[in-house]
């Protein structure tokens, strides 16, 4: 259900907010906005799953070293993420998504963002006591 949701409020992201940032367009109704938000949210585990390996390759080779500036790095551009995902997702499906730039993209990750944390308290199911 929490998928569903969150899946149907991107969506509407795509529509309604994003297309209020300068030098973002959506071409498209609402099933072409849902299939956005689907391939958005491939592009984003696409790109965490990526930012996580690189991060342990390079955590392995300096022998935790490199924790020094890495810990700093994801707290500071964690943001930065979604703005990487949707311009992935522009450049998979230009027919219905142009982001004419980092600037805009960086605004919509942050909207973006804030979507996903919103919902994320969606899917976890409070425990019972017993």
């Amino acid at each position: 259900m929490g998928l569903i949701i969150r899946l149907l409020l991107t969506a509407a992201a795509f529509v309604f907010i994003l297309p209020l940032i300068q030098g973002i367009d959506f071409h498209g109704n609402y099933g072409a906005a849902l299939v956005l938000s689907l391939v958005f949210g491939l592009m984003l585990w696409l790109v965490e799953l990526s930012a996580v390996a690189l991060s342990a390759v390079v955590t392995v080779s300096s022998l935790g070293l490199s924790l020094l500036w890495l810990i700093p790095l994801w707290i500071l551009g964690f943001w930065l993420l979604p703005a990487f995902a949707l311009m992935l997702t522009a450049d998979v499906m230009p027919q219905y998504l142009s982001i004419s730039g980092f600037g805009p993209a960086a605004i919509a990750g942050i909207v973006m963002l804030l979507i996903g944390s919103l919902t994320s308290g969606i899917y976890r199911q409070p425990r019972t006591a017993e």
